[in-house]
């Protein structure tokens, strides 16, 4: 089959009935009113100035960088962890199992480590934040083409060696972390933990484009994700280059993850949560309608989890690890119901 018919093919579970349809677009419908609602609230909770004045309006555009943060995050977590799943055949693993956390831990630590508490000015500001961007794709790219090429050609090995280069990486971070002073890791600590105020203005003229180019592409190839799925006998029969298309997909994922974890921090299990939820919501395999529900419901979680904790409980810095601890629930739940990896 010509590798031109790939976008025709469309899979078993697309919405086939009426009511699949008419549940899809219910679904859709109810996250982006959430999705809406609570950036109003975002922007206009405690603010002063009466709706739709200027002064209200000014006050906005303070929190609305926030805002906009988040939405890079939704869709950088949520498109790259569906895609990674689906080129590794494996609906429980992130793609922050190939190290890129402990990469932006180990940059952070060593910038502290030693340059001290002026490290962590060091490794603020855009040009940082473009070098911290290209390490971790640069690591990513490297690793990928040496494990998915020659006789190295093999997917669970390219995860393994990840695992373990991600181990080291945390190991020689946690050394240099007890060996700072007190003030030195409070410093510290604060930059490790994934947190929407960890962002600056200054980083999103990059952090967009990036982030829009490569959900952009990963979007437009949906349907030979859908094949990839199927695994790598029946896409080769089908006329896609299966080893290609894997090394394309990672390469997208790695910069999507890249532009998430140095701009706001780790997110370990934001992306587990949100494609997990996603594929409930959707109730279907194919990548087309899949990815709009996982976007909006990170944007959804993300957005209600600081307004709820912010504006009700007063808990601004709790919010990324009550994100963490309930996405580390739905890992381990999942887990004990399937009963296998």
């Amino acid at each position: 089959m010509a590798e031109s018919t790939v976008p025709r093919i469309r899979t078993s579970r697309t919405l086939p009935t009426p009511r699949a349809r008419l549940r899809y677009r219910i679904v859709v419908s109810t996250l982006v009113v959430l999705a809406v609602g609570f950036t109003f609230g975002l922007l206009a909770w405690d603010n002063p100035m009466p709706v739709g004045s200027d002064g209200f309006w000014r006050i906005a555009e303070l929190r609305a960088t926030n805002v906009v943060v988040m939405a890079v995050v939704a869709i950088c977590q949520a498109i790259a962890t569906v895609s990674f799943q689906t080129v590794t055949n494996n609906r429980i693993i992130t793609p922050s199992i190939m190290g890129f956390e402990a990469l932006y831990v180990a940059v952070q630590t060593s910038a502290v480590y030693f340059l001290g508490v002026a490290g962590v000015l060091a490794v603020k500001g855009l040009p940082q934040f473009v070098l911290q961007i290209a390490l971790m794709v640069g690591f990513a790219m490297l690793l990928y083409g040496w494990l998915l090429s020659g006789r190295y050609g093999n997917l669970q090995v390219m995860l393994l060696i990840g695992i373990v280069v991600g181990g080291g990486l945390a190991s020689v971070s946690t050394f240099m972390q007890r060996l700072l002073t007190p003030s030195e890791f409070d410093v510290l600590a604060a930059r490790l933990f994934g947190n929407v105020s960890n962002a600056d203005a200054a980083y999103l003229p990059v952090a967009i484009p990036l982030c829009l180019v490569a959900a952009t592409l990963l979007v437009l190839g949906s349907r030979r994700l859908n094949i990839v799925a199927l695994g790598r006998d029946a896409c080769t029969g089908l006329g896609l280059n299966h080893r290609r298309e894997t090394m394309r997909v990672l390469f997208l994922v790695s910069v999507l993850m890249a532009v998430s974890t140095a701009l706001v921090g780790p997110m370990t299990f934001l992306g587990f949560l949100v494609a997990t939820l996603a594929y409930q919501f959707a109730d279907t395999y194919d990548h087309r309608y899949v990815f709009p529900v996982a976007a909006l419901t990170c944007f959804v979680v993300l957005s209600g989890a600081y307004f709820v904790m912010r504006n009700v409980f007063y808990a601004n810095g709790v919010v990324s690890i009550i994100i963490e601890f309930v996405g580390g629930l739905v890992f381990l739940f999942v887990i004990l119901r399937k009963g296998r990896l």
